[in-house]
């Protein structure tokens, strides 16, 4: 083997893309007045490291095996071929014996490296040499996996698999290896993008103290290929349920076993409306029952299509009408409907009063009641999503406050705690407690002696305590947010090193309303390159805003996916000494965040500005 065949290529495709052509799909958006392609001139290779993940005119092809290629160039020529744009990759499957391109099953999962695959001839130790053949040792760093359901996790690890070739009429062709795709970082989010799926909450006897309990969508994120058919594969996608680990918490309207029907290529017309034709299965379901699934497609399919979805239209086998279900008619199933409208921003004042701002340009100003009156000093605070009740831990973090935001603070009455901590020390007692949607309040205790995560229905019945399997002897909640949702929790977590790692917890839901029962299930990392997080908050129906570093680095503020993929939203803007995060699930509001130099807000498309150089602990409802 020559030390050509030999060398390991990395570095996301840079080296690799040597074989692939790349041409733009669109020329106008690049050149005013193009007319068409041009047919001359030479074809440029380019490395993936130019593709950027918003790059949407750039399509990659791929190119056939070449006479003569020697093993490792197979390998590493059909690796190049998987990061095309072919949507059932012929062109890879030349590089495989007509035996195995059969039974390849590219979509069966996706293993995610940090860095594009090594090929080179497989270690003796991993595979012995044989007469008939030749193995190729495809190796990286593991950073996730993506599962045939197309669910994200962080999967840390060495990745070694080995590929075996033969010759078929004396070229090397790969006869065995793994099925599903391999593919670097830089490649993976040039070629998928996430998207959100929409299932309906499972909230147990808490769905009666909200309207349409039974109607709350909550977001369960997959990533899906950019331009292949996008709209008919989130359809799939959606038609095929729930991922793993949100699957015990949601459920589907759609019947068992509905898929679309065969030989669809959905899309939205120019008027909006999206018909999607469902097998034998999902043609049973009719009424409201069928309301409830247009509603989950429309959610699902706007976050994909390129039109405003107005309509969507299910129907069954030849074409018999289920339903059809305009955009308003289904208003009232919209995600994020217990978010609330985050009218104002609330923080604790230089007075360790609570205050609130509505406007920019306002000037904050105490809240009504008596939270606002400075009676008792605040440490942190949290208001209810309606905006008309608030929570605030004292000054020393020894108790909890409930008490309304409506009336005069000329002379109010707090009254006792709801919630009293018994820890001798400050940092060992209430965290800033959080509210979801259904009105109730959570909280922790980081007493050493009795560490607790509890809950306060209507945020004022006797607390009671939630169990968290998962959390292992001496770790502990540090601060936490509840979704508006009310089945997804972000903890942070200190570990037994001393350092926080942020934690997404399953709520579910049991019990009677008198006996209730409540449990967070199965905790994940959300941030799983950060060694230690210091703030979260939720920014969206399946993203948070996270502070905290990576190992020898400096602190970082960034969007995460909840399934721990990190978000394709702009970075953002650098800041300094931050230890309090607030973001608003209506994507619209500014960021907050509390900084060395008091609280800071970030609009959209602009830089950090100064709010107020007197509070601290900001806060949007929730």
């Amino acid at each position: 083997m020559s030390a050509a065949e030999g060398r390991t290529e990395r570095g996301g495709g840079a080296l690799r893309r040597r074989r692939a052509l790349v041409i733009l799909a669109a020329c106008g958006t690049l050149l005013a007045g193009c007319a068409s392609m041009p047919d001359g001139g030479n074809v440029k290779h380019v490395s993936s490291s130019h593709h950027a993940d918003g790059d949407s005119q750039v399509r990659v092809y791929s190119v056939s095996p070449q006479k003569g290629e020697a093993p490792a160039q197979i390998v590493r020529g059909f690796l190049e071929a998987t990061t095309s744009d072919e949507a059932t990759f012929p062109t890879a499957r030349e590089y495989l014996t007509r035996s195995l391109a059969r039974r390849w099953d590219p979509f069966a999962s996706t293993t995610v490296l940090s860095e594009g695959p090594s090929a080179a001839k497989a270690p003796r130790r991993i595979s012995p040499p044989t007469d008939d053949g030749y193995s190729v040792e495809v190796s990286g760093a593991r950073m996730a996996e993506v599962d045939s359901k197309h669910a994200y996790s962080p999967s840390k690890g060495d990745y070694s698999e080995v590929f075996h070739l033969t010759k078929v009429d004396g070229e090397w062709r790969i006869d065995e290896m793994p099925d599903g795709l391999v593919l670097g970082e830089s490649d993976f989010q040039r070629i998928y993008r996430p998207i959100n799926t929409y299932y309906y909450a499972q909230l147990g006897p808490d769905a009666d103290s909200i309207t349409d309990g039974q109607n709350v969508l909550v977001a369960d994120p997959v990533y899906l290929r950019r331009r292949i058919d996008p709209v008919t594969k989130t359809v799939s996608a959606l038609l095929q349920g729930p991922s793993g680990w949100i699957d015990p918490v949601v459920n589907s309207s759609f019947p068992r076993g509905t898929r679309l029907a065969p030989g669809q290529h959905l899309s939205v017309d120019d008027s909006g409306v999206l018909r999607v034709r469902l097998n034998a299965r999902g043609a049973t379901a009719g009424g409201k029952q069928c309301v409830r699934m247009a509603a989950q497609v429309l959610y699902t399919v706007q976050d994909q299509a390129s039109a405003k979805v107005g309509k969507v239209e299910l129907v069954g086998p030849k074409n018999r009408e289920l339903c059809a279900q305009t955009r308003e008619q289904v208003a009232a199933y919209q995600p994020g409907r217990l978010n609330g409208s985050a009218k104002k921003a609330y923080f604790v004042d230089e007075n360790h009063r609570v205050a609130a701002v509505q406007r920019k340009n306002e000037s904050p100003h105490p809240v009504e009641g008596p939270l606002g009156s400075g009676k008792v000093e605040m440490g942190a605070v949290a208001v209810n999503r309606i905006e008309n009740e608030g929570a605030a831990v004292s000054r020393g973090r020894r108790g909890l406050y409930v008490a309304s935001l409506e009336g005069s603070s000329a002379a109010p009455t707090l009254g006792d705690p709801v919630l009293t901590s018994k820890a001798k020390h400050e940092n060992d007692r209430l965290t800033a407690p959080s509210w979801d949607g259904l009105g109730d309040l959570w909280v922790a205790d980081r007493d050493p002696d009795n560490p607790r995560l509890l809950r306060l229905r209507s945020g004022k019945e006797r607390p009671d305590e939630v169990r968290v399997p998962d959390l292992d002897k001496g770790e502990r909640i540090e601060s936490l947010r509840i979704s508006s949702d009310g089945v997804r929790i972000a903890l942070r977590v200190r570990e037994r090193d001393g350092q926080a790692s942020l934690q997404l917890g399953r709520v579910v839901r049991g019990g009677t309303v008198k006996k209730p029962r409540v449990t967070v299930e199965q905790l994940r990392p959300v941030a799983p390159q950060l060694v230690d997080v210091s703030a979260a908050s939720w920014a969206g129906g399946s993203r948070l805003v996270v502070v905290g570093r990576e190992s020898g680095s400096v602190q970082q503020l960034q969007y995460m996916e909840t399934d721990g993929s990190v978000s394709d939203q702009p970075t953002l803007p650098g800041i300094t000494d931050v230890t309090g995060v607030a973001a608003s699930e209506d994507e619209a509001k500014p960021l907050l965040a509390d900084s060395e130099d008091g609280i800071v807000r970030l609009p959209p498309d602009a830089n950090w500005k100064m709010l107020t150089e007197n509070g601290s602990a900001p806060a949007y409802p929730g």
